[in-house]
């Protein structure tokens, strides 16, 4: 497969800076320095939303361990595969980044099972997702600028964080509402750039949760020699081993991190070959063409599609679902959803500024505000928020 080391022209199918449909909430003047996406990427570097991912869960809880992945260090790796994916196939690879680097920022504290006790919770108010969740961040909740709330981020950045996943014909209500706000094409596809971030946020998830949940030691590497793609991975890592001194505590470590890689390059090395076959075959002419398509442009071929689901099959069972898992996640549901229940029910015992954005407004408006609160604290946080509301000797 040729390499690409330098950057060169764009396709004519990728987003071009000249013909971007720009800052539609608040009109702005460009940067004589920077291209828009350049400008959003920065805007989402600097942003409190993208701090407060240090301290997210990714798999686990973050005072478990300083060494495994939280939000933020997954977002960069995201960010990492995806530019290198994005150059290689000649897209623009600023907005590639600043689409993978925002993609996270509506996640709550504790991982899925904040956000699903915060779902719950919110069914009768509209619901809560953290794709919609990462929006709303970006587009109101932020309060850097004097002249409007949220980053004001280019049409190209937030379509990426609508769908990246794919089109969105059945909105949510929340989703719904922003789109309202400002058109996102919901019922097509995102550009190529935003494909390109959505695979590289899987291919990140598998690499990093094999090397935690080994690291962790509630997976061994014994039992990855039956996971697809992961097992051949892991053989031919040994094999590499072979003649390195049995009496060198590093070998496992050594041999955990050579099969990561392995699983990493094989998973990007398919994408890249098959969306080249995809594009030849669409042969798009512009960004237009690819919005418009039937089916996505970057994707896995099939049979690396199958190891993908595979490998993601024996995450689930045997990582996320392990009951040291299982028995945090049951703890950061009960402590998420009584957090939001006490601050739904007494909006007084709210921060200043968060009782100002709730106060004299209507139940679903209070209900809405306590979850973007909720939403934006880090795991410390909710933590350390739950024993003031609850524990009488820790002082409010």
């Amino acid at each position: 497969m040729p390499q690409a080391t330098q950057r060169d022209e764009l396709m004519p199918y990728a987003v071009q800076p000249a013909e971007g449909r720009g800052r539609r909430l608040h009109v702005e003047p460009e940067s004589l320095t920077r291209s828009p996406w350049q400008r959003d990427r920065d805007r989402v570097v600097h942003s409190s939303g993208f701090r407060r991912l240090q301290y997210k869960t990714q798999v686990f809880i973050n005072h478990e361990g300083d060494f495994f992945r939280t939000r933020l260090t997954h977002s960069l790796e995201v960010a990492q595969v995806a530019r290198s994916m994005a150059r290689y196939l000649r897209l623009d690879e600023d907005l590639t980044e600043a689409v993978a680097l925002a993609h996270d920022l509506g996640h709550t504290p504790f991982g899925h099972a904040g956000e699903d006790a915060l779902a719950k919770h919110m069914l009768p108010h509209g619901g809560f997702d953290h794709n919609a969740q990462a929006l709303r961040q970006v587009m109101l909740l932020e309060r850097r600028y004097l002249a409007f709330d949220g980053l004001n981020l280019t049409w190209e950045t937030l379509e990426g964080l609508a769908k990246h996943n794919g089109p969105v014909r059945r909105p949510s209500a929340r989703l719904a509402e922003l789109d309202a706000l400002f058109p996102l094409d919901l019922g097509g596809y995102a550009s190529a750039e935003a494909q390109v971030a959505a695979l590289a946020d899987d291919i990140a998830y598998h690499g990093h949760d094999l090397d935690d949940g080994v690291k962790s030691g509630l997976l061994a590497l014994d039992d990855l020699v039956d996971v697809p793609l992961v097992g051949q991975a892991l053989a031919e890592a040994r094999a590499l081993a072979a003649d390195l001194p049995r009496s060198d505590t590093r070998t496992p470590q050594r041999i955990r991190h050579e099969m990561v890689r392995r699983v990493i390059h094989a998973l990007v090395s398919d994408v890249l070959v098959c969306t080249r076959a995809r594009l030849a075959d669409l042969a798009p002419r512009s960004v237009e063409d690819i919005r418009a398509a039937n089916a996505p442009v970057v994707a896995f071929g099939e049979a690396m599609e199958e190891a993908n689901k595979g490998i993601r099959k024996f995450l689930f069972a045997k990582l996320y679902r392990h009951w040291k898992v299982n028995r945090m996640t049951h703890k950061a549901r009960r402590v998420t959803g009584e957090l939001f229940t006490t601050l739904t029910e007494s909006p007084n015992l709210l921060p200043a500024e968060w009782q100002q954005r709730a106060g004299g407004k209507d139940e679903g408006a209070v209900h809405r505000t306590v979850a973007d609160y909720v939403a934006s604290m880090t795991d410390r946080y909710a933590m350390e928020e739950h024993r003031r509301l609850t524990d009488l000797s820790v002082a409010g």
